[in-house]
């Protein structure tokens, strides 16, 4: 059981290391152009931050995939929102740092953050623990929502 639990934990950083790769330039010379609120965490803080995230949904996912027994027909709405939610993340970076296309990062960091609230209500009747794993990236998604709107 421990290639599952460590598969599904480092799934969701995959996605986070290779939208930070192709992004890496805009970030250092388009990012810092942009109005941002001056309660924003620094800059520092994103990776550090990202990690605890991206590690606690995936061994989320894990937990949920464990007690329904793997991809049973039992599991495809909660892992299914998962996923969804999973390639909503990835897809933000580059929409946001790649495109510079504004409106829809933030159109898409809100269907983002409705979708991790699903997730979590799927969640919930199988793991309160998984459930909770999601809680400090569904927090994180809601400051990141409310900074969106700031360039604007």
């Amino acid at each position: 059981m421990w290639l599952p639990m460590i598969g599904m934990t480092a799934l969701p950083h995959l996605g986070g290391l290779y939208g930070g790769f192709i992004t890496r330039k805009q970030v250092k010379t388009w990012y810092p152009t942009l109005k941002k609120p001056s309660w924003r965490p620094p800059n520092a803080a994103f990776p550090v931050v990202w990690t605890c995230l991206y590690t606690s949904m995936g061994y989320g996912s894990y937990l949920i995939w464990k007690e329904l027994g793997g991809f049973t027909q039992d599991a495809l709405v909660p892992l299914g929102l998962y996923g969804t939610q999973l390639a909503l993340n990835w897809a933000w970076t580059p929409i946001f740092f790649g495109a510079h296309k504004l409106k829809l990062a933030l159109m898409e960091i809100v269907l983002l953050t409705g979708t991790v609230g699903a997730t979590m209500a799927s969640w919930y009747p199988i793991s309160s623990t998984a459930t909770l794993l999601l809680a400090p990236y569904l927090a994180w998604l809601c400051l990141e929502d409310i900074s969106a709107v700031q360039p604007f």
